[in-house]
Formats: C-alpha cells, sequence, structure tokens
C-alpha cells in the first residue's frame, strides 16, 4: 500500500489530517485542484449550481471528483444506498425552488454496501440493526422482481440500477417534479458510477 493510501486509523489521527488538509487548502497548496481566495470570496455571496447529486455516502464516490466539478457547481446529497426520505426530498426540494438547478442526477454505484445488505435481507432473511433496517426497507421495493437465484455478481448489478430507477420514479411522482418536467426547465436522470473504472453509466 502507498503512503497516500494509509489512512488514519484513530479519530485523534483523522481529526489532524483533517486539520493538515484544511491547512493546506487555505495556504494554497491542496494536493487536489483548489481555487484562489478571491473566488471562495464571490462564492461566499451565494451559490448557482448547475446540477443536484443524490449519491451514497461511500467514500469511493466523491461527486465533486469523480465529475472533475469545483466549488459552486454542484449541490450534492450524499446517504448510504442514495435513498429517497423526508429530510431528501425537502433538499432536493430546496434545490429546485432556491437554487434553481436545472439538472438533478441520481446517482448509485457498483458494490454498493447498503444495496448488498438489502439483498441479503430480502432473499437470504439476514436481519440487522434497527436503523440500518430502516434504511434498507427504502431499498427492498427496488428489489421487487428481481431474480435471487442469479449469480450473485449479476445480482448486485441488477439491484444497483434497480435502487436507482426506483428512486427516479420516487421523484418523479412528486407533484413537484411533475410541475417542473412539464414546464421543460428540469432533467431527472439515473447514473451508475463503476468503482474499478471510475465511468459514470447514465440510464435510459
Amino acid at each position: 500500500m502507498t503512503t497516500d493510501l494509509q489512512f488514519p486509523r484513530t479519530a485523534d489521527e483523522a481529526l489532524a489530517r483533517l486539520i493538515e488538509g484544511n491547512e493546506r487548502f487555505v495556504a494554497g497548496h491542496a494536493r487536489f485542484p483548489t481555487v484562489q481566495k478571491e473566488v471562495l470570496a464571490e462564492l461566499a455571496k451565494g451559490q448557482e449550481p448547475y446540477a443536484t447529486i443524490l449519491g451514497c455516502s461511500d467514500s469511493r464516490v466523491p461527486p465533486e471528483l469523480v465529475f472533475d466539478a469545483g466549488f459552486g457547481e454542484l449541490f450534492v446529497i450524499r446517504v448510504a444506498g442514495n435513498v429517497l426520505g423526508p429530510t431528501i426530498v425537502g433538499t432536493l426540494q430546496y434545490a429546485a425552488t432556491h437554487l434553481h438547478t436545472p439538472l438533478f442526477v441520481i446517482m448509485g454505484h457498483e458494490g454498493c454496501g447498503a444495496v448488498n445488505a438489502a439483498i441479503d435481507a430480502r432473499f437470504h432473511g439476514a436481519t440487522h440493526k434497527r436503523r440500518i433496517a430502516i434504511l434498507l426497507d427504502n431499498i427492498l421495493p427496488a428489489l421487487n422482481g428481481l431474480d435471487g437465484r442469479q449469480p450473485r455478481v449479476a445480482l448486485m448489478r441488477a439491484a444497483v440500477e434497480a435502487n436507482v430507477r426506483h428512486a427516479v420514479a420516487q421523484v418523479l411522482a412528486t407533484p413537484e417534479a411533475q410541475a417542473r418536467r412539464a414546464s421543460g426547465d428540469m432533467k431527472l436522470v439515473g447514473a451508475v458510477y463503476d468503482l474499478e473504472s471510475g465511468r459514470v453509466r447514465f440510464l435510459d
């Protein structure tokens, strides 16, 4: 394992890493592309992101890096399994009402742990801690119609895509989304990120 992948092992080490990273960022010596202070000052006046992304909390799928986007470009919502819930829908509504982002993307990813856990619960009777089970309840309906007897790799791939499509359908069913689509000023798409290649596959 290379030095860059030697992650902190304790909370204190992790906090120190975050502090060091922010100090590099402020000093203009960030390891990843950053922005000049005058740009930050301008962005502090307000935001006009061109896309809202609902993605998974998985640490390997940061939308800003995946889409090579800078500060102020994306309005990002992340939750395990890229599932919907009252606060998530409220955040989407905020993006639509106050930020007027024209594009909304719901992005899942291959190898999603939440989807994997939902498969185990749906097809193998696995049980999970109560709050995790509540999270999985948002994924289980997406698995209806899938063949649990197919090879696990194929089942996972189908389940990840089905979960994205389920969330897209839920959003499209809201009156707000229907109204914005009717006016032609909003587009909602589903997508799946491949962990190995880094490529995002947008769904039809």
